[in-house]
This record gives C-alpha cells, sequence and structure tokens, in this order.
C-alpha cells in the first residue's frame, strides 16, 4: 500500500487494520503534537478506560513543513531505541504496542496521565527527589549494556551500524554544535542579546573549544544514546501510588559520546533553575544536577563488576568517569547557547516577560560559554553551582 500520511480521522480505521483496536465504533481520537518533528495523536474510548498514543514520522519537520524535508526513517532509530531501552530498563520508557516500518508509526502506552516535566516545571511544580535521579540511572543503564564494557565485541559492532543516524546527528551538529557560532537564518534571540550573540561568534576560543565537543560528538562512538534528552522528552507523575518518571521520543538516537545525553539533561536543568531564580519561586532546581549526576554514577558502578572485558581495571572506570563528568558539563554548554541564541528556543525562557526573560536569558548564555571553556575545572557539581551562581544576567 505505502507510506500515507495519517490524519486525526484515519486513526481508527488505521488501528483496526493493525489489530490494536476491536471496537472501532467506540474511539475517539484527538491530535496533541507538540515537538517539532512528528504527528502525535491519542485514542480513547468512550469510558476513558482504554487509550493508545500514535505517533507518526513525517518526511518533513513538522513545524517548518515541506520547505524542511526529512526522512521519516528516523522512526526506525526510535524503535530501536526503545527495543534497547526495554532490555535494561522497561520501566522508564513508554510501553511499545507496534511498530509499523511502512507508515513510520509507533502504537505506544499513553502517557497523557503524566506530565511533560518542562511544562510541569514552567507552571510552578517540582521535580520531586526521584526524576532526576532516574534519568540518570536510565542513561546509566542503556551506556553501560551497549558499551564495550556491557555488550560482547561483535555485538558492538553490529549495534553501531544498524543505530547510524546520519540525518538527524547532523541536524544535531549544526543546530547544537555549529550555526550558534555563525551568521545563520535559523538563529534568533531576544534583542537584549544582541552583544552577546556578537561576541559568542567573534569568540575564537570559544569556537575552538566547541569544535572539539562536535568532533567527540562525531567520533566517539561509546554507546546508544536518547540524542534528544531534555526536559520535554521526560514525563512524570504519580499512577497507583507510584513515583513514575518515562523517557520517551529517542528519535535521534545514535551511538555516541555518553555525555551527551547527560549534558542535554543538565542544560535544560539549569535553564529551570535561571527561570524559577528569575521569578524569585523556591523549589527543587538546585539540587538536579547533582542528583542527575549520582543516579548515574551509582548505577554505573552498580553494574561494573559485571563488564565482559575484565582488561578494564577499577582505575581505568575513575578514569573513565572522569572523562564523562567533563564532556558532559561541555556539551551542556553547548545546549545552553544554542537554546538561547540559536533554534528552537526553551519555554522557560520564552514565556517569562520581559525584562525576567533578557535577565534570564543573558544568564543562560554566559553560564553555557563558562561550561564550555571551563569543564576541565568544573570537577564536581558543586563547583558547576558555584559558577551558576556568580553569574548574575
Amino acid at each position: 500500500m505505502g507510506y500515507r500520511i495519517l490524519d486525526a480521522g484515519d486513526v481508527p480505521g488505521y488501528l483496526g487494520e493493525r489489530g490494536h483496536w476491536d471496537d472501532l465504533g467506540d474511539i475517539h481520537v484527538r491530535e496533541v503534537s507538540d515537538g517539532n518533528l512528528n504527528h502525535v495523536f491519542l485514542a480513547s474510548d468512550s469510558a476513558g478506560t482504554r487509550s493508545l498514543a500514535v505517533k507518526q514520522a513525517l518526511p518533513w519537520v513538522r513545524v517548518a513543513g515541506p520547505s524542511w524535508p526529512l526522512s521519516p526513517d528516523r522512526s526506525d532509530a526510535e524503535a530501536r531505541a526503545y527495543a534497547q531501552i526495554a532490555k535494561v530498563a522497561p520501566d522508564k520508557i513508554p510501553a511499545i504496542h507496534g511498530y509499523d516500518a511502512e507508515n513510520h508509526v509507533l502504537v505506544m502506552e499513553d502517557l497523557s496521565d503524566l506530565a511533560v516535566l518542562r511544562t510541569h516545571l514552567n507552571e510552578g511544580g517540582s521535580y520531586g527527589p526521584y526524576t532526576s535521579v532516574r534519568i540518570g540511572e536510565l542513561v546509566a543503564q542503556l551506556s553501560f549494556a551497549t558499551s564495550d564494557f556491557g555488550m560482547p565485541s561483535v555485538a558492538r559492532k553490529a549495534l553501531i551500524a544498524a543505530s547510524a543516524n546520519p540525518e538527524l546527528c547532523k541536524i544535531t551538529e549544526d543546530v547544537v554544535l555549529s550555526e550558534p557560532y555563525l551568521e545563520h537564518e535559523h538563529n534568533h534571540w531576544h534583542p537584549g542579546l544582541d552583544d552577546l550573540a556578537a561576541a559568542f561568534r567573534a569568540d575564537t576560543r570559544l569556537r575552538t573549544e566547541v569544535a572539539d565537543l562536535r568532533h567527540v560528538f562525531m567520533t566517539s562512538g561509546q554507546a546508544l544514546l536518547h540524542g534528544d534528552l531534555h526536559t520535554g522528552s521526560v514525563m512524570a507523575g504519580r499512577r497507583d501510588g507510584a513515583e513514575l518518571v518515562r523517557v520517551f521520543d529517542p528519535e535521534f538516537s545514535f551511538v555516541g559520546p555518553i555525555g551527551f545525553d547527560l549534558g542535554l539533561y543538565w542544560a535544560n536543568v539549569l535553564v529551570s533553575e535561571a527561570r524559577a531564580d528569575a521569578l524569585g519561586t523556591e523549589g527543587d532546581h538546585a539540587e538536579q544536577l547533582r542528583l542527575s549526576w549520582e543516579g548515574f554514577e551509582a548505577e554505573f558502578r552498580r553494574l561494573w563488576p559485571s563488564r565482559i572485558d575484565t582488561f578494564f581495571d577499577d582505575a581505568y572506570l575513575e578514569r573513565f568517569l572522569g572523562r564523562v563528568w567533563t564532556e558532559s558539563v561541555g556539551f551542556a554548554g553547548t545546549e545552553l547557547i544554542r537554546r538561547v541564541i540559536g533554534f528552537a528556543h526553551l519555554t522557560d525562557l520564552t514565556t517569562l516577560p520581559d525584562p525576567l526573560q533578557l535577565t534570564a536569558s543573558r544568564r543562560s548564555l554566559l553560564l553555557g560559554r563558562e561550561l564550555v571553556l571551563h569543564r576541565a575545572e568544573l570537577t564536581d557539581p558543586e563547583s558547576v553551582r558555584r559558577r551558576f551562581g556568580d553569574l548574575t544576567g
């Protein structure tokens, strides 16, 4: 039949064809597309007892339309990532009910009873005691299992080949790791940041350090990554009395440097803190970088004795974790910068009224530069916290 783009009216028939829904007379569909790339629909029955999420990759960037073509094959990467994560952390992703490679459609658990973490934080909510810890654990579980520490060499080589995601990696290389430092049509910013945007483009030291991180991103195949791990790809809340954290949208997944996933999350955490500080609201923002790193480090250390290649001793583990930390700090800096003067800004900042938006944006941008330039000196969460506290915007 070939690839067809679904709209809300097509979803009931599609779910029936694929064997996901029997009573098509009792199915209600609404579109909830919110991200930059894809269509997402929620299908439910009239009693509210059954629901599914249907996500389809489009042949272009959704927010741009056909003027920015993009292969829908990215859904293959997302399905592969979910399959890998399900082996080691099934409690941290939505349940996947089926993947249709021909139409680039994932049918999965409806998480609408949970809150998107960014939205929750913007509305004044807290992270709670588990969210960032669980994020750190997830990165450790996925990265260890798909690294040379946790996977036989032959299987690893096959994973690397199968997980190549060149089109979306190129987007990251451009949007996160080069365009903000160039004159580019994708870049935009608050008018009050004209001076810093120009200074960053002229800062040869900053550009060299970003080039170093870009090369790490392009060449370091440490483990399978989520690839786009931010507060908008995390849902959290309570269900049946239990605290839940679910990570979704791993379509940028590829085999790369572990610190990239951690760095993206940290940057978004720091922006949420900048927002809270600008508003003068109290919360638990300041602890999240530490909690996520502790969750990652503790889980990676727990898994370490099960490594396949015993040549890597405990002394090497210390060196490896130190490298992951430093690269995470640097990647956090690049994400902070692109989210302020590059493409795809954060609602954490853009929904603030002036002059608070400008204050928080300047502080985030300046912190990004500090993290990139001084990543080797910032050796623990407290040193990052101090640097953040020194910046007033």
